[in-house]
């Protein structure tokens, strides 16, 4: 034992503090397991609440208070040129943060869950030691482990000359895009998916001209394209310049600029901007931590493997979030938090969801949940889709005529409900009920016979449900005329 260490025993031990981490250590302490949550970070929430989630939601708000205010002239109220207070946005933001960090820490100490602040590296598949700032390391042997580590943004250290040049502030991450230092007038974005789209929405609201980089032929990859497509073109008008099938060949860093080079149809090879964000996807949180010193097993991609009960190839680790695969959603660590807290406390409990609803916060927002209709072809899946307009939509028209469709998919044979997408303003809101529907096993008549109030956005779903129902009425009449001819 190193000499200063401290020795704390526990039932279990739970390595980050982010939205997996302190709701399955909270869920743990219910359970009436002596629990510890072990943060590197000074403040529990994770990159979450700190640098993921809420940071970008919040000034996402800022974004679309702004689109509105600008978009309220065609419905014949005008406003005044907005007045931007970078410092004001910025400490809001923060107070929002503080808020709810603060709430976390009162939850855990009204459970009985202690937070200890240190990186916390595993000794053996029985221990792990944390290094806490300023004071004494402490070493904390436990029964199990939970571990939510999370992620971190994938860098792209061989585009740059030195690496002096990628920790150039010129040069931001979500994180640094997210604090808000300052509003470039010509921003750079690598990478159209929904971290890229949000953050590029934010500052093209705050006054930035954007320009965004897709290496693929489309924004936001995975998702259908039907969904895309409106948000697309609000993105045309909102960024400077949209290039998509554009690989980025290297990045310079001048004094007072950034040049990005790149190939691409119809793309000037280099692109010149106050300052680049790269946003191409997030790694897992898995090295660095000792994890060769237990018998947890990590993939080609950094993701620690895990079965549906959380527990990884040790029989003593569990693992939730980020650091266990994809999806990489918030929503899918508290779900897993339960999962591995119940199994610890003996009940049988698994991630067994059918679905995890992916939301793109931009505007308009896009959603959706269980299959695509890219899965769906690929795997060989026999589907229909039904639409629903919302140019046909009482509640759209009466917000400004909002662009957006709902569509729902399902299986001709069953009528069970396989997937929902939605684009539109508030879809993040919607798609909940499509989930509930999907692990229930709905069909299409669930759908089409549950009362929606009117006029609202959810009717779009009852909609298009009924529309589906309707065409598959014809069919059946078409055909038994045909068999009747």
């Amino acid at each position: 034992m190193v000499v200063g260490e401290m020795v704390q025993e526990v039932d279990v031990a739970v390595i980050g503090g982010g939205p997996g981490g302190y709701t399955a250590a909270l869920r743990l302490a219910e359970l009436g397991l002596r629990t510890i949550l072990v943060d590197a970070q000074p403040k529990p929430g994770g990159v979450c609440l700190h640098m993921g989630c809420i940071p970008s939601k919040a000034l996402l708000h800022a974004a679309e208070v702004l689109d509105s205010a600008k978009s309220a002239a065609k419905i014949g109220i005008s406003f005044a040129e907005p007045k931007i207070d970078v410092d004001a946005l910025r400490n809001w933001k923060q107070s929002v943060l503080d808020k709810l960090a603060q709430g976390i820490v009162g939850m855990c100490k009204s459970a009985g869950v202690e937070i200890l602040n240190g990186k916390a590296v595993f000794q053996d598949s029985r221990s792990v030691r944390v290094d806490c700032p300023g004071e004494s390391a402490v070493r904390i042997k436990y029964k199990h482990c939970i571990l939510a580590t999370g992620s971190r943004p994938t860098a792209l250290p061989k585009l740059f000359a030195s690496e002096e040049e990628m920790l150039s502030d010129r040069v931001m991450d979500s994180t640094k895009a997210l604090a808000l230092s300052e509003i470039p007038k010509e921003l750079v974005v690598i990478g159209g998916g929904y971290i890229g789209l949000e953050l590029g929405s934010v500052y093209a609201a705050l006054g930035s001209k954007v320009t965004v980089i897709e290496m693929t032929d489309g924004l936001l990859p995975g998702a259908d394209r039907d969904l895309v497509k409106p948000l697309a073109a609000k993105l045309g008008e909102a960024f400077k310049a949209i290039h998509l099938s554009t690989k980025v060949t290297a990045i310079k860093v001048n004094k007072d600029s950034v040049e990005v080079s790149v190939e691409g149809k119809d793309v000037p090879p280099v692109i010149k901007a106050d300052k680049v964000l790269i946003s191409v996807g997030r790694r897992p949180n898995s090295d660095g931590i000792g994890l060769e010193n237990t018998q947890v097993e990590i993939d080609q991609f950094g993701f620690v493997t895990i079965d549906e009960t959380c527990r990884t190839k040790d029989k003593r680790i569990l693992a939730i979030g980020d650091v266990s695969g994809q999806p990489m959603l918030a929503h899918r660590a508290l779900r897993q938090a339960f999962v591995a807290a119940e199994v610890l406390a003996g009940k049988d409990s698994r991630f067994d969801n059918r679905v995890v609803p992916a939301v793109v916060f931009t505007e308009p927002e896009v959603a959706w949940c269980g299959l695509t209709e890219i899965e769906a072809k690929a795997k060989g899946i026999d589907f229909q889709v039904a639409r629903f307009p919302w140019s046909a939509s009482g509640r759209a028209m009466t917000l400004g005529g909002a662009a957006g469709t709902t569509k729902v998919m399902f299986s001709p044979e069953t009528q069970e409900i396989l997937g929902v997408g939605i684009v539109g303003p508030r879809a993040g809101d919607l798609i909940s009920e499509a989930c509930l529907a999907i692990e229930m096993g709905a069909t299409l008549e669930d759908f089409a016979v549950t009362i929606h109030p009117h006029p609202t956005l959810s009717e779009t779903i009852n909609e298009a449900s009924l529309a589906a129902l309707s065409r598959l009425e014809r069919n059946r009449a078409k055909e038994a005329a045909k068999t009747a001819g």
